[in-house]
């Protein structure tokens, strides 16, 4: 309850902050790939830790002044001299660190989208003790010999085109005093498949009957001779025939095909919008399971009669797209 409290407010900040300090906080404005950071756009500010640290220092400066020990002094100074180096190794840390690619499989509303983010150095020096927050969590990783691929897990409501969001890549090598961060906003744009409905009617089919036989050395039922070609399996030669026409004859066998399908639209008339999707990506699923031709017809574009992978994958795309 609290934490949803506070979200309005941080963002009307981080709105305002944006028409001041835009490369600070990417609010608005979302970056093609690749996305480099630079020094004008790494930030640092003092952790927990470097605060209290810094604090340890002043009252250490304090003692030494008061009693005048020359010792505790040089020791003092040579701690913050110590911070003040630290700062700038963070920040060279990020300097020069290129997000390069995006990548990410469809998956059903509701389940987590699996990203796969590609992260390369321009000058090949390794970075360590980076770390990428999401939303959807924290992930610490390291670049070694000039790229590192980091999987991000993002969980996902609603079908269609997904933003990613705000990236925050940080470090905070060498002792954790200060933090040193950019806000990455990529505008790549991740599918989400629509979700399946659980339990649906049986699919539509379209042409009445069984379809066309499909040869196959696998199939079931028996097909024809032919001639004997080189490269075919002894165990299909036809012996018997092949004795009465004095010449090598081998079976073929077929695999019946199933009857047409044709999902339309039309065919979900009377059902809720999202309803509607859900119950063709059921059909759409299951026509490509069967391993059979099938059409998929909606209200601005028909796809098909066709089969495969590639098939199913453009159906899937146009129904997550569906407005």
């Amino acid at each position: 309850m609290l934490a949803a409290a506070l979200r309005e407010p941080r963002d009307r900040l981080l709105r305002w902050a944006e028409g001041r300090l835009p490369a600070l906080t990417r609010w608005r404005a979302a970056e093609p790939l690749p996305i480099e950071l630079h020094p004008r756009r790494i930030y640092v500010l003092p952790t927990r830790f470097g605060l209290m640290f810094g604090a340890m220092l002043v009252v250490m400066l304090l003692g030494a002044l008061n009693f005048n020990n020359n010792a505790a002094l040089l020791l003092t100074f040579l701690l913050a001299g110590a911070v003040v180096l630290s700062m700038g190794r963070g920040v060279r840390m990020l300097d020069g660190v290129r997000l390069v690619d995006i990548q990410a499989s469809p998956v059903p509303a509701g389940s987590e989208l699996h990203v796969r983010l590609r992260f390369e150095t321009a000058d090949g020096r390794p970075r360590v003790q980076l770390q990428l927050a999401h939303p959807a969590g924290r992930l610490p990783f390291d670049i070694e010999d000039g790229a590192a691929t980091i999987d991000l897990a993002v969980p996902t409501e609603r079908r269609g085109l997904v933003s990613l969001g705000r990236l925050t890549l940080a470090c905070e090598y060498p002792f954790g005093l200060f933090r040193a961060w950019s806000v990455l906003h990529p505008d790549t744009r991740l599918l989400v498949h629509p979700r399946a409905e659980a339990r649906s009617p049986p699919m539509p089919r379209g042409g009445g009957g069984e379809g066309e036989a499909r040869v196959s050395p696998a199939g079931e039922d028996w097909h024809a001779l032919r001639e004997y070609r080189h490269g075919d399996p002894r165990r299909l030669i036809a012996w018997r025939a092949s004795a009465r026409a004095e010449r090598l004859l081998v079976r073929e066998f077929a695999t019946p095909r199933s009857a047409p399908v044709e999902i339309a639209w039309e065919a979900t008339a009377g059902l809720p919008h999202e309803h509607r999707i859900s119950r063709l990506t059921r059909w759409v699923i299951d026509a490509a399971r069967a391993d059979g031709e099938f059409t998929m017809r909606l209200p601005d574009a028909t796809f098909g009669p066709d089969r495969g992978p590639a098939h199913l994958a453009r159906c899937l795309r146009a129904l997550a797209v569906m407005p």
